[in-house]
């Protein structure tokens, strides 16, 4: 029989790989899906259980969803106190959760829900919590290997929790590929549990008066992105046009959003977003590792730069050396005309 740790903590009593679906309203955030895929290699690895965990009110499909995408069990927590969400609550029940069933890795996507409440269930029990994760794996002693981005993207960091358990993460969205839904899986009543529901009304001192949307673009999602850097000098209207012509979101690089052109929220890189679009066309971006490592897994890259040496094209399939402000029209032009099927290099 194991004993504690010196931080009094019995590591061997902690089993099974959680993954928390996300979802609002009945739509699930893609980044779960991304995480159950990732998590089923863990689980395998360590030969346990992968176990969706579900909170919000109406939850049968988004249960059968996520035993179709992978996961062996499922705990739901059911309630109205938990639409719309809030951290308290939310936080609240996920901590009951882990303290009472023990999980060994707990995934959480990196959203803005993902980052507001896990922190209250990694402090009052104790747990390691890596923010920002790029990549996962578990090493040979079963140990989660958490790998983030460090000292401004420069290097990637790998956080190890030897003591504390659960080891938890929130990863970023886009990082990782989504599995296809199986509807054949076969399953029974005993692969969902509904878990008792601990908070009510009464204990939550929050309430959402309004809801106020801003800047919701989602370009981790996107197909079709136009990124713009530091070469732009401001001037985003021919992205802004080549973007609105092809159908595509507005990304920057970092570059441009400490400059205030670009909101945050569109950053790409290891300090930002990971995306990957079927085409990804590069306005005025240098090609510095940090941004590269946000979209090295799109398509079909066009870099247009004025710099002929400029590091990006090297990592482009198509490149323009040319001022973007004459280029972009004439791109725009010919990527939306009729005769274009798709781009491809």
């Amino acid at each position: 029989m194991s004993e504690p740790n010196d931080a009094g903590i019995d590591v061997d009593e902690y089993e099974d790989v959680w993954v928390f679906v996300e979802e609002h309203a009945g739509e699930v955030m893609p980044v779960s899906w991304e995480l159950l895929e990732e998590g089923k290699q863990l689980s395998e690895k360590l030969d346990q259980d992968l176990v969706a965990l579900v909170i919000g009110e109406d939850l049968d499909d988004v249960a059968e969803a996520a035993l179709e995408r992978g996961a062996n069990r499922v705990l739901v927590a059911d309630d109205p106190v938990f639409e719309p969400y809030r951290a308290d609550p939310y936080g609240a029940q996920f901590r009951a959760m882990v303290e009472n069933r023990k999980p060994t890795i707990v995934l959480i996507g990196g959203t803005h829900t993902g980052r507001d409440f896990a922190g209250r269930v990694a402090v009052p029990t104790h747990a390691g919590l890596t923010a920002d994760v790029t990549e996962i794996d578990v090493d040979d002693d079963g140990l989660l290997q958490a790998r983030r981005p460090a000292f401004g993207g420069d290097i990637l960091a790998t956080i190890l929790c030897e003591d504390h358990r659960p080891q938890m993460a929130t990863i970023r969205p886009g990082v990782f590929e989504a599995g296809d839904r199986d509807p054949t899986v076969a399953f029974d009543a005993d692969s969902i549990t509904d878990v008792d529901v601990v908070v009510d009304e009464s204990d939550t001192v929050s309430e959402v008066l309004e809801r106020e949307i801003g800047d919701t673009a989602d370009i981790t999602e996107a197909e079709r992105i136009v990124a713009v850097g530091a070469g732009v000098e401001g001037d985003l209207e021919p992205a802004l046009e080549l973007a609105e012509s092809i159908d595509a979101k507005l990304a920057a690089s970092r570059a441009a959003v400490d400059e205030g052109w670009v909101d945050g929220s569109r950053q790409v890189g290891q300090t930002g977003k990971t995306v990957r679009p079927e085409l990804y066309v590069a306005v005025g971006i240098s090609g510095a590792i940090q941004h590269l490592e946000g979209m090295n897994k799109s398509g079909t890259v066009i870099a247009i730069n004025n710099d002929p040496n400029a590091p990006i094209f090297e990592h482009a399939d198509y490149g323009i050396v040319g001022d973007f402000a004459a280029v972009c029209p004439d791109l725009a032009e010919t990527l939306a005309s009729d005769e274009r099927t798709e781009v491809t290099p």
